[in-house]
């Protein structure tokens, strides 16, 4: 037996991909090496299977360079992933946004295939304003928060807030939904409305600009918590994250008649723990998608924390002032 074994060769042929093995055995098959390179068919199926594998060599260095890129794009802060699109416009085909579509199905889960889902929007919209107005100038962030309070400032006039005409809100939603939607809301936009904001905090002499900033804040906040959905786990809804998304998507001045309708010293079931949690755990949520340090980080946990502060003084006003 030992001596049967011995006579067999290994011999193996090496690619990229893929290893073949071939296990020969002149005494045992009877042929010899040049009889059996001599089969009819035999240098054909070897060169289909070079071909095959070098195809699939390809696609394997594609899929990884793509998956690299991503991951790239995943890390970049906001003016890092601008100027990585700018700088890598036409990397941008059908391979990559077929290799992102498959990492969103693959996603274990519904979280992590939620944020690829708003990753690939936010990609595309930048995309998309980086080729459609290549030839027009972009507005600078100043111009942007203009066109943003043109709606509610009126020239002649002292700024006033809130504004007389109610519908002028409306207009300035709309602005802020449509500036956001092409990507103008970024850190520089931030930046510049804290500049101001602080700026008119300085002067004193201007609570109706300083008013209108802050709504332009927080406008912006809901825009962008309100994106992203916790209020259904499977088939089934989760209270308190549904409680917490519609005073997300609620005006200011909405927050007290919401508070007492839905927390359980007012008229509703649910307990100020309850609730004090779930802020806790969207504020969590912020700090882990967000770059650390970014006015957007900043602006969206002031804006959750603010709605907890209502929620505390609701809580209190309601118990009679007993902590």
């Amino acid at each position: 037996m030992a001596a049967g074994l011995s006579s067999f060769q290994t011999t193996t042929y090496a690619y990229p991909s893929s290893t073949i093995h071939r296990i020969r055995s002149d005494e045992m098959l009877g042929r010899s090496k040049l009889g059996l390179l001599g089969l009819p068919g035999y240098k054909k199926r070897r060169s289909s299977i070079r071909a095959v594998s070098s195809d699939a060599e390809k696609l394997f260095k594609k899929t990884v360079e793509a998956d690299k890129f991503i991951d790239m794009l995943k890390n970049a802060n906001d003016r890092e992933l601008h100027q990585l699109v700018a700088e890598n416009v036409l990397a941008f085909n059908e391979g990559f946004w077929i290799r992102l579509a498959a990492r969103t199905e693959t996603c274990k889960s519904e979280d992590d295939k939620e944020y690829y889902e708003e990753f690939a929007a936010a990609l595309m919209s930048i995309v998309d304003r980086l080729v459609h107005k290549t030839n027009e100038k972009i507005e600078s962030a100043t111009d942007v928060l203009k066109a943003i309070l043109k709606p509610v400032v009126n020239e002649d006039e002292e700024t006033q807030w809130p504004p007389r005409d109610l519908q002028a809100l409306v207009l300035m939603q709309k602005e802020i939904n449509l500036r956001e939607q092409e990507g103008y809301l970024d850190e520089g936009f931030l930046s510049e409305v804290n500049a101001q904001l602080r700026q008119a905090k300085e002067d004193g002499d201007k609570p109706g600009l300083e008013a209108m900033l802050q709504r332009v804040l927080q406008l912006y906040a809901s825009r962008v918590l309100s994106k992203r959905s916790y209020a259904k786990k499977g088939n089934e809804i989760v209270k308190t994250e549904q409680f917490l998304e519609s005073l997300i998507k609620a005006p200011e001045a909405e927050w007290n008649q919401l508070l007492m309708n839905g927390l359980a010293v007012g008229k509703g079931d649910i307990s100020a723990e309850e609730f004090y949690a779930v802020v806790k755990k969207r504020i969590e949520r912020v700090l882990i998608r967000t770059e650390g340090g970014s006015y957007q980080q900043r602006i969206l946990v002031q804006y959750l924390k603010g709605i907890q502060s209502r929620g505390e003084e609701i809580v209190e006003a309601l118990q009679g002032g007993i902590p």
